[in-house]
């Protein structure tokens, strides 16, 4: 059984962090997990800071994420949110999302909203897309990677290369794992 983890908003916002993350969980590399609350605020986001984007596409790129991923939506753990305690109030439902979800990790890339004395008492970590991906890497790299090769197959218009995905990564700031993809 893959172990459990939360996608926080801002690991599903840019797209093609969004893809593979999704991708290594349709290949079992873990049981990924959000919230329709996470979702409200990626598409939120999206739909503010993107225009050039049509509404309707974003709407239905929603519905697919929750249907590309088996048993990702987590519900019922909206009364846990009011006892928990982060520098940040407006994440706790992310930590009550991963607590019922018996989640290990968190990814985000907001990890000071997220510190570990606060997540120690629930068993929950939180690590950066980068750290995430990396430890992945280190379990199955030839899994990962073949991930990467289904994203670019995916790319028609224009047509991408495994090169272009990982460029893609990179300028997202996954250094790391683009540098052992690459290696």
């Amino acid at each position: 059984m893959a172990f459990i983890v939360i996608y926080d908003a801002n690991v599903l916002y840019p797209n093609s962090l969004r893809d593979l993350i999704i991708r290594v969980a349709q290949a079992d590399l873990v049981q990924a997990k959000w919230t329709e609350q996470i979702l409200d605020e990626t598409f939120r986001n999206l739909k503010a800071n993107r225009p050039d984007l049509d509404p309707a596409k974003l709407d239905r790129t929603r519905v697919l994420m929750n249907r590309a991923v088996r048993n990702v939506l987590v519900t019922g753990y909206e009364p846990l949110i009011e006892i928990l305690k982060l520098p940040d109030a407006g994440d706790r439902h992310v930590l009550a999302a991963a607590i019922k979800a018996n989640a290990q990790v968190i990814v985000t890339e907001n990890l000071n909203d997220f510190p570990a004395d606060a997540l120690g008492e629930w068993n929950v970590e939180a690590m950066s897309a980068d750290e995430f991906l990396l430890d992945l890497i280190d379990l199955d790299q030839q899994a990962v990677y073949a991930q990467v090769q289904r994203m670019a197959d995916a790319w028609k218009n224009p047509p991408g290369t495994v090169d272009d995905v990982l460029n893609s990564l990179e300028h997202l700031g996954l250094l790391g794992t683009v540098a052992a993809l690459r290696g």
